[in-house]
């Protein structure tokens, strides 16, 4: 969906958006991440009418996504129910001089290009970066097995009663050494 500023320059585009799993890419650079319930949307584009080209948008988005569990490889769905209030300022008047100071206020500020914002990018990006950096399935996921290599979650593993060697023999000095 196309936030037009043309649109924006007459009136508030109000928004109330579903869409199915599949009908938004999430997966960028092959990183796995799906969505797995419909994606629901509603807020509010406006521009600011205190500088005619900066626009706000905000409002709510809901969905599920899913990818692999950091530890052990399976699936691990991640519920996402997030507010969002963002700002853009038009691509044109970002500088282009080598080094600029940026103000507290314009770190956070987004850009864009006419004719306008496309949704589904916004909310693919705030919906990413609700997810956690290290993504596992669950508090209690055992992962996988260093040794053997086997889900610890789906068969027990006996690789913990066999004792472990010094893999590298430059470290064997430090075996006798005692922590006091």
């Amino acid at each position: 969906m196309l936030l037009s500023i043309k649109e924006m320059e007459v009136r508030k585009i109000v928004f109330a958006e579903t869409w199915q799993p599949g009908e938004i890419d999430f997966d960028l650079d092959s990183v796995g991440i799906c969505q797995v319930a419909p994606l629901h949307a509603e807020g509010e584009a406006e521009l600011l009418p205190h500088t005619g080209e900066e626009v706000r948008v905000h409002g709510k988005v809901e969905t599920t996504l899913e990818t692999e569990c950091d530890r052990c490889l399976g699936r691990a769905k991640f519920p996402v129910a997030t507010p969002f209030d963002l700002f853009y300022r038009p691509a044109d008047s970002a500088s282009t001089a080598e080094e600029v100071a940026l103000d507290e206020g314009e770190v956070e500020m987004g850009f864009y290009e006419l004719p306008g914002l496309e949704l589904e990018d916004i909310l693919r990006e705030q919906l990413l970066l609700q997810l956690p950096m290290q993504r596992i399935c669950g508090e209690t996921c055992k992962g996988i097995c260093p040794i053997c290599g086997v889900n610890r979650n789906e068969v027990p593993c006996h690789c913990d009663a066999v004792p472990t060697q010094v893999a590298d023999e430059r470290w064997k000095a430090l075996q006798n050494l005692k922590v006091q």
